[in-house]
C-alpha cells in the first residue's frame, strides 16, 4: 500500500527544489546579471585605436566546427581572398555582431572562410557632438579602411552595414567613388524613410510643418549648436525599446513566466546586455539624420548631402546585397527596397526575411534566413 506521507514528503521536496531554483535565478538575473552574459567570447586583435574608434581583426578559429543554434558548421581552412569589413551604426555596443557563441556573426563569417574585421564606434562624449555624417563618411572610414588595406594586403574589400552601418556603407561609396569596394550588404538602411511605416508618416508631417517654418523664418536645425542634440545611451535604449513596446514588455513578462528555465534566463541576459548598454549618438549626426533622411527624405530622390558634399547612389557601382525584416516597423521592406532604383550595380540582390530591426542581424531565425544565404552570395564574390 503506498505510503501517503511519502507522497506528501515527495511533493513537498519538489516544491522545494523548484522555488530554490526559481530564486536562484532570480537573483542572479537580477544582482549578477554580468555573469549570466554570453556575448562577446570571440577572440580579437584591436588593430588600431584613436582613443574612440578602433579596428578590430578577428583571427582564425582554432575549432574544426562552430555550433550555430540547431546547425552544425565546418570550419573553411581556405581563406577567400576579398576581406569584410562590418561597419556597424552608432549607438549600439558591438556584442550584437557576437551576442551568443552558437550565434555569432564575426564566427560564422570567419567559420565561412573569410577575413573579418570590424570598425567599432566606441562611446562618444559630449566632446564629440560635432561628430556629423561628414565626420564618419569622409574622414574616419576613409581612414579605418585604409588600415584594414595595410594590413591584410588586399585593395578589394566587402563592406557589410546593418541600419545607419549600411547607410555609411552607401554613403562611403558614393561620395568617394571607391572602385575597390567589391561587395556591399545593406541591411535595414531606410532609403525612402517617408514609406516606412508610422515612422514614415509622422516623418511626412514633420516635413510638411518644417518647411512652412524654414519659409516663414528661415529657420534651420542645423542653425543651432550640435552640442544640444547630443543624445545619452539611455535614452537611445528608451528609443529602441519604444518601437516595439508591447513586446518589450512581454519579453519581461516571458522572463517571470520562465524563470525555472536557466537557459532562457541567461538567454535574456545576455539580449538584455545589448539592448541596455547603447550608447550615445552625436549631435551633429542626430541634426543630419532627422533633418537630411527623415524630414527631408534625401535618399528617396537617390543623393544626400555630406557636409558641403552631395553623395549620389548612382556612384554606388559595388555588387550589392540588400536585406530588410518583414517585421522591422522601423525600416520597412518599402523603405529600404528603393535602393535598388538608385545605385548603378550590374549585380544588385533585394530580400526580404524574417524579423524586426534586430532580428534581420541577430535574431534567432537569422543563421538560416539569411546569414548562410549571405555566405553563399558573398563566397562567389571575393575571389
Amino acid at each position: 500500500m503506498p505510503n501517503p506521507f511519502k507522497s506528501v514528503l515527495d511533493k513537498t521536496s519538489g516544491l522545494t527544489r523548484q522555488t530554490t531554483i526559481y530564486a536562484g535565478n532570480a537573483f542572479d538575473r537580477v544582482f549578477r546579471a554580468a555573469s549570466l552574459v554570453q556575448a562577446g567570447q570571440t577572440p580579437f586583435e584591436t588593430l588600431h585605436s584613436d582613443g574612440l574608434v578602433s579596428l578590430r581583426y578577428y583571427p582564425p578559429l582554432q575549432e574544426d566546427f562552430i555550433e550555430l543554434d540547431d546547425l552544425t558548421i565546418p570550419v573553411e581552412r581556405t581563406t577567400h581572398r576579398t576581406p569584410i569589413v562590418i561597419i556597424p551604426p552608432l549607438a549600439v555596443n558591438m556584442l550584437i555582431y557576437d551576442l551568443f557563441p552558437q550565434r555569432s556573426l564575426v564566427r560564422f563569417l570567419r567559420a565561412k572562410g573569410f577575413e573579418v574585421y570590424l570598425i567599432d564606434w566606441g562611446v562618444p562624449k559630449r566632446e564629440h557632438s560635432h561628430y556629423s555624417l561628414h565626420t564618419y563618411v569622409a574622414e574616419l572610414l576613409p581612414d579605418y579602411l585604409n588600415r584594414v588595406r595595410e594590413h591584410c594586403g588586399e585593395q578589394e574589400l566587402s563592406l557589410h552595414g546593418w541600419s545607419m552601418g549600411g547607410m555609411f556603407t552607401l554613403f562611403y561609396s558614393a561620395l568617394s567613388r571607391d572602385q575597390h569596394v567589391r561587395n556591399a550588404i545593406v541591411l535595414g538602411s531606410p532609403i525612402d524613410s517617408h514609406a516606412s511605416g508610422f515612422m514614415g508618416v509622422a516623418s511626412q508631417a514633420i516635413a510638411e510643418a518644417a518647411e512652412v517654418i524654414r519659409k516663414r523664418t528661415g529657420f534651420r536645425i542645423h542653425n543651432l549648436k550640435p552640442h544640444w542634440f547630443h543624445t545619452p545611451g539611455w535614452a537611445n535604449t528608451l528609443g529602441f525599446k519604444l518601437t516595439n513596446p508591447i513586446g518589450s514588455v512581454m519579453g519581461y513578462w516571458e522572463l517571470i513566466v520562465r524563470l525555472g528555465d536557466r537557459e532562457f534566463v541567461t538567454s535574456h541576459a545576455t539580449t538584455s546586455a545589448f539592448l541596455d548598454r547603447m550608447v550615445a549618438y552625436p549631435g551633429g549626426i542626430i541634426q543630419d539624420t532627422v533633418v537630411r533622411v527623415w524630414i527631408d527624405n534625401q535618399l528617396s530622390k537617390g543623393e544626400i548631402q555630406i557636409g558641403e558634399d552631395i553623395a549620389r547612389l548612382e556612384n554606388v557601382s559595388a555588387n550589392l546585397l540588400a536585406i530588410a525584416g518583414s517585421e522591422d516597423t522601423m525600416v520597412t521592406p518599402g523603405a529600404a527596397k528603393r535602393v535598388m532604383d538608385h545605385v548603378s550595380s550590374g549585380d544588385k540582390t533585394f530580400r526580404v526575411v524574417p524579423g524586426g530591426h534586430m532580428g534581420i542581424l541577430a535574431g534567432s531565425k537569422a543563421p538560416k534566413e539569411s546569414w548562410l544565404e549571405m555566405a553563399e552570395w558573398l563566397a562567389l564574390r571575393s575571389d
